[in-house]
Formats: structure tokens, C-alpha cells, sequence
């Protein structure tokens, strides 16, 4: 059997839907977003994950914690599953990029763009798919539960599709919602997309 990576959003925060928060720790989790958790938990318990990995943001890591607490595993930090480097932009309320130019190309070409002094998409898919393609062999036939962000998702989903990361708007990954890849050594396939806690797709 292969393996199975869960890949859930963090649930929701201060800044959640108004702010590119980026690589800032300044949002924890909302009191929406630790209810979140606790259905993701719910939903997760059936899976039976073996370990817990998680972006080192804190919202990422807050959420980790919730789910780990429930499913009694330990969290792991790993920085393949870190939010991408937003650079300038971090911080940044949404309202105030829809006018910038390199925004728009952010957007619409997104396996070229980069944001200014920021990361590339295809940098942070490179870094993810070198952890994700030690998993077969370092945990077989085995489920694993990873915490990241929505674009790091994203794009290691595109990539188990064969499509190319400008198709970024056509995959909606929301918050503490839940994706899965199935994974074997040298390729891998999409189960699941946008799972969220009450069920929703």
C-alpha cells in the first residue's frame, strides 16, 4: 500500500482572509479557528495518523498542537511545510495589493512570478517535494498528518495532477481544511481536495 500524506490548512486567525500574514507570527488562532481544529480533530481520528508535522508558523503550529492533543501525537516542525516568503508583501492587507502590478503577476503567472524579495512558488514546491518524497520510504504503508498553508498545498497537489502551478486558482484549499496524497517511491496521486471539518468539499 502506499503512503498517505494528510495535508491540512491551519484554521483560521485575526488576519485570516485580510492580511498576506506570510512568515509573520503576529496572528494566533482565532476562537473560530481552535473550533475548527477541534472538527478537524473529529475527522481525523478515523484516519489514524502515525506522526505530526507541521509548518513552523505559529498558526500552523497552534493548530498542530490542537490536532495532536486529540490524536495524542507528538508535533514535529518541519520547514519543507513552511509558508512561502512573501518578502514585501508580508503583512500586507489584500485590499491594498489589487492595484500593484506585480501582484496581478503574481496571480496570473504563478510558476514564473516571484513576490519582490520574496519566494518563488516553483522554490517552495521544490523544498516540499524533497520532504514529501522521503516519506514511502521512511514511513511505508503508513498515514501521515502535515500542517502547512494554503499555497505549499497547492502546489504539491498541482504537482501529483501534472498541472502547472499557474492553474494555482483552479485548486481552492480552505481554512482548516483537509487534502491527501497518496505517495509511492518515484510518484504519487491525489485522494482528496478541500475536505473541510463539517464535511464540505
Amino acid at each position: 500500500m502506499p503512503t498517505t500524506l494528510l495535508l491540512a490548512r491551519h484554521a483560521a486567525h485575526a488576519e485570516f482572509g485580510q492580511v498576506l500574514s506570510g512568515r509573520s507570527d503576529a496572528a494566533g488562532l482565532s476562537a473560530e479557528g481552535r473550533a475548527q481544529a477541534a472538527g478537524l480533530a473529529r475527522r481525523l481520528r478515523r484516519e489514524r495518523p502515525v506522526a505530526l508535522h507541521a509548518s513552523p508558523r505559529r498558526r500552523a503550529l497552534e493548530t498542530a498542537q490542537l490536532l495532536g492533543e486529540a490524536l495524542g501525537l507528538p508535533v514535529i516542525t518541519e520547514p519543507a511545510l513552511d509558508e512561502i516568503e512573501f518578502g514585501a508583501w508580508t503583512g500586507r492587507a489584500f485590499a491594498t495589493l489589487e492595484d500593484d502590478p506585480a501582484w496581478r503577476s503574481w496571480n496570473e503567472q504563478r510558476a514564473t512570478a516571484s513576490p519582490p524579495e520574496g519566494e518563488a512558488m516553483h522554490a517552495a514546491l521544490s523544498r516540499v517535494l524533497r520532504w514529501t518524497g522521503g516519506l514511502p520510504a521512511r514511513h511505508p504503508d503508513a498515514v501521515i498528518l502535515a500542517v502547512s498553508h494554503a499555497d505549499v498545498i497547492k502546489a504539491v497537489l498541482l504537482a501529483h495532477l501534472g498541472a502547472t502551478l499557474d492553474a494555482h486558482w483552479r485548486v481552492e484549499v480552505g481554512g482548516a481544511s483537509l487534502s491527501a496524497v497518496e505517495l509511492w517511491p518515484g510518484g504519487g496521486r491525489v485522494r482528496l481536495v478541500n475536505e473541510t471539518p463539517a464535511g464540505d468539499s
